[in-house]
């Protein structure tokens, strides 16, 4: 897994006097958890944003406060509704040798049979995936291969994701991650050959009713 690591200070001023500290060019943010006490701090807001823009919920983060290192991930980013900028980030510290509750982005990838053959529509359900594992062993992301859904209806569940037997999923096995749905009454007819060789015979029929 990928470790970024961040220099940052303790930061005395609190509140709404904050504002002052982003004008300079400072991100506050706190670090707590792992037997720590919440801990206001400060960062270089460029330095911070070019590091955390594109890490996940369960990436690993090593913040630099003084002489001691804190191992860390990210669980807030406050943004400014108008501009986007950052206004705070909250770093949980993280024990190595503890258990930690994360969740885990899903990815879609490839391309399902379903949506080139019979015009699905590919829906994704669950955007993030809650697991418990040490912090080594947390995923960045679980990757799910739509090459899978090859029919109107055939759907990807929790149960179907294939992860380390050092990570444990805490949502239901049978919640859907990912569906290919199509119109109610819609004849799963491809509107071309899945394969090229003998004329495919497709039986036409009514679709059975969903509920």
């Amino acid at each position: 897994m990928e470790r970024i690591r961040l220099q940052a200070e303790p930061r005395t001023v609190l509140g709404k006097k904050v504002k002052r500290l982003r004008r300079a060019g400072k991100l506050p943010g706190v670090i707590y958890g792992a037997h720590l006490d919440p801990t206001p701090i400060q960062m270089d807001y460029k330095a911070a944003f070019k590091a955390l823009r594109k890490v996940g919920p369960s990436t690993l983060i090593e913040i630099e406060l003084g002489d001691t290192v804190h191992t860390t991930i990210m669980r807030e980013r406050q943004r400014d509704v108008v501009t986007g900028r950052w206004l705070h980030v909250d770093f949980q510290a993280v024990s190595l040798t503890e258990v930690v509750e994360a969740e885990v982005p899903i990815v879609l990838e490839g391309e399902a049979p379903a949506a080139k053959f019979y015009n699905a529509t590919i829906l994704q359900q669950l955007e993030t995936l809650t697991v418990e594992a040490l912090p080594n062993d947390l995923p960045e992301q679980v990757v799910v291969d739509l090459s899978r859904l090859e029919k109107v209806g055939d759907v990807v569940t929790v149960a179907d994701l294939v992860l380390s037997d050092k990570v444990k999923v805490l949502d239901p096995p049978d919640e859907v991650v990912v569906a290919a749905v199509g119109e109610m009454g819609e004849e799963e007819i491809p509107t071309e050959a899945p394969e090229a060789g003998e004329p495919e015979i497709i039986e036409k029929g009514k679709k059975e009713e969903e509920e």
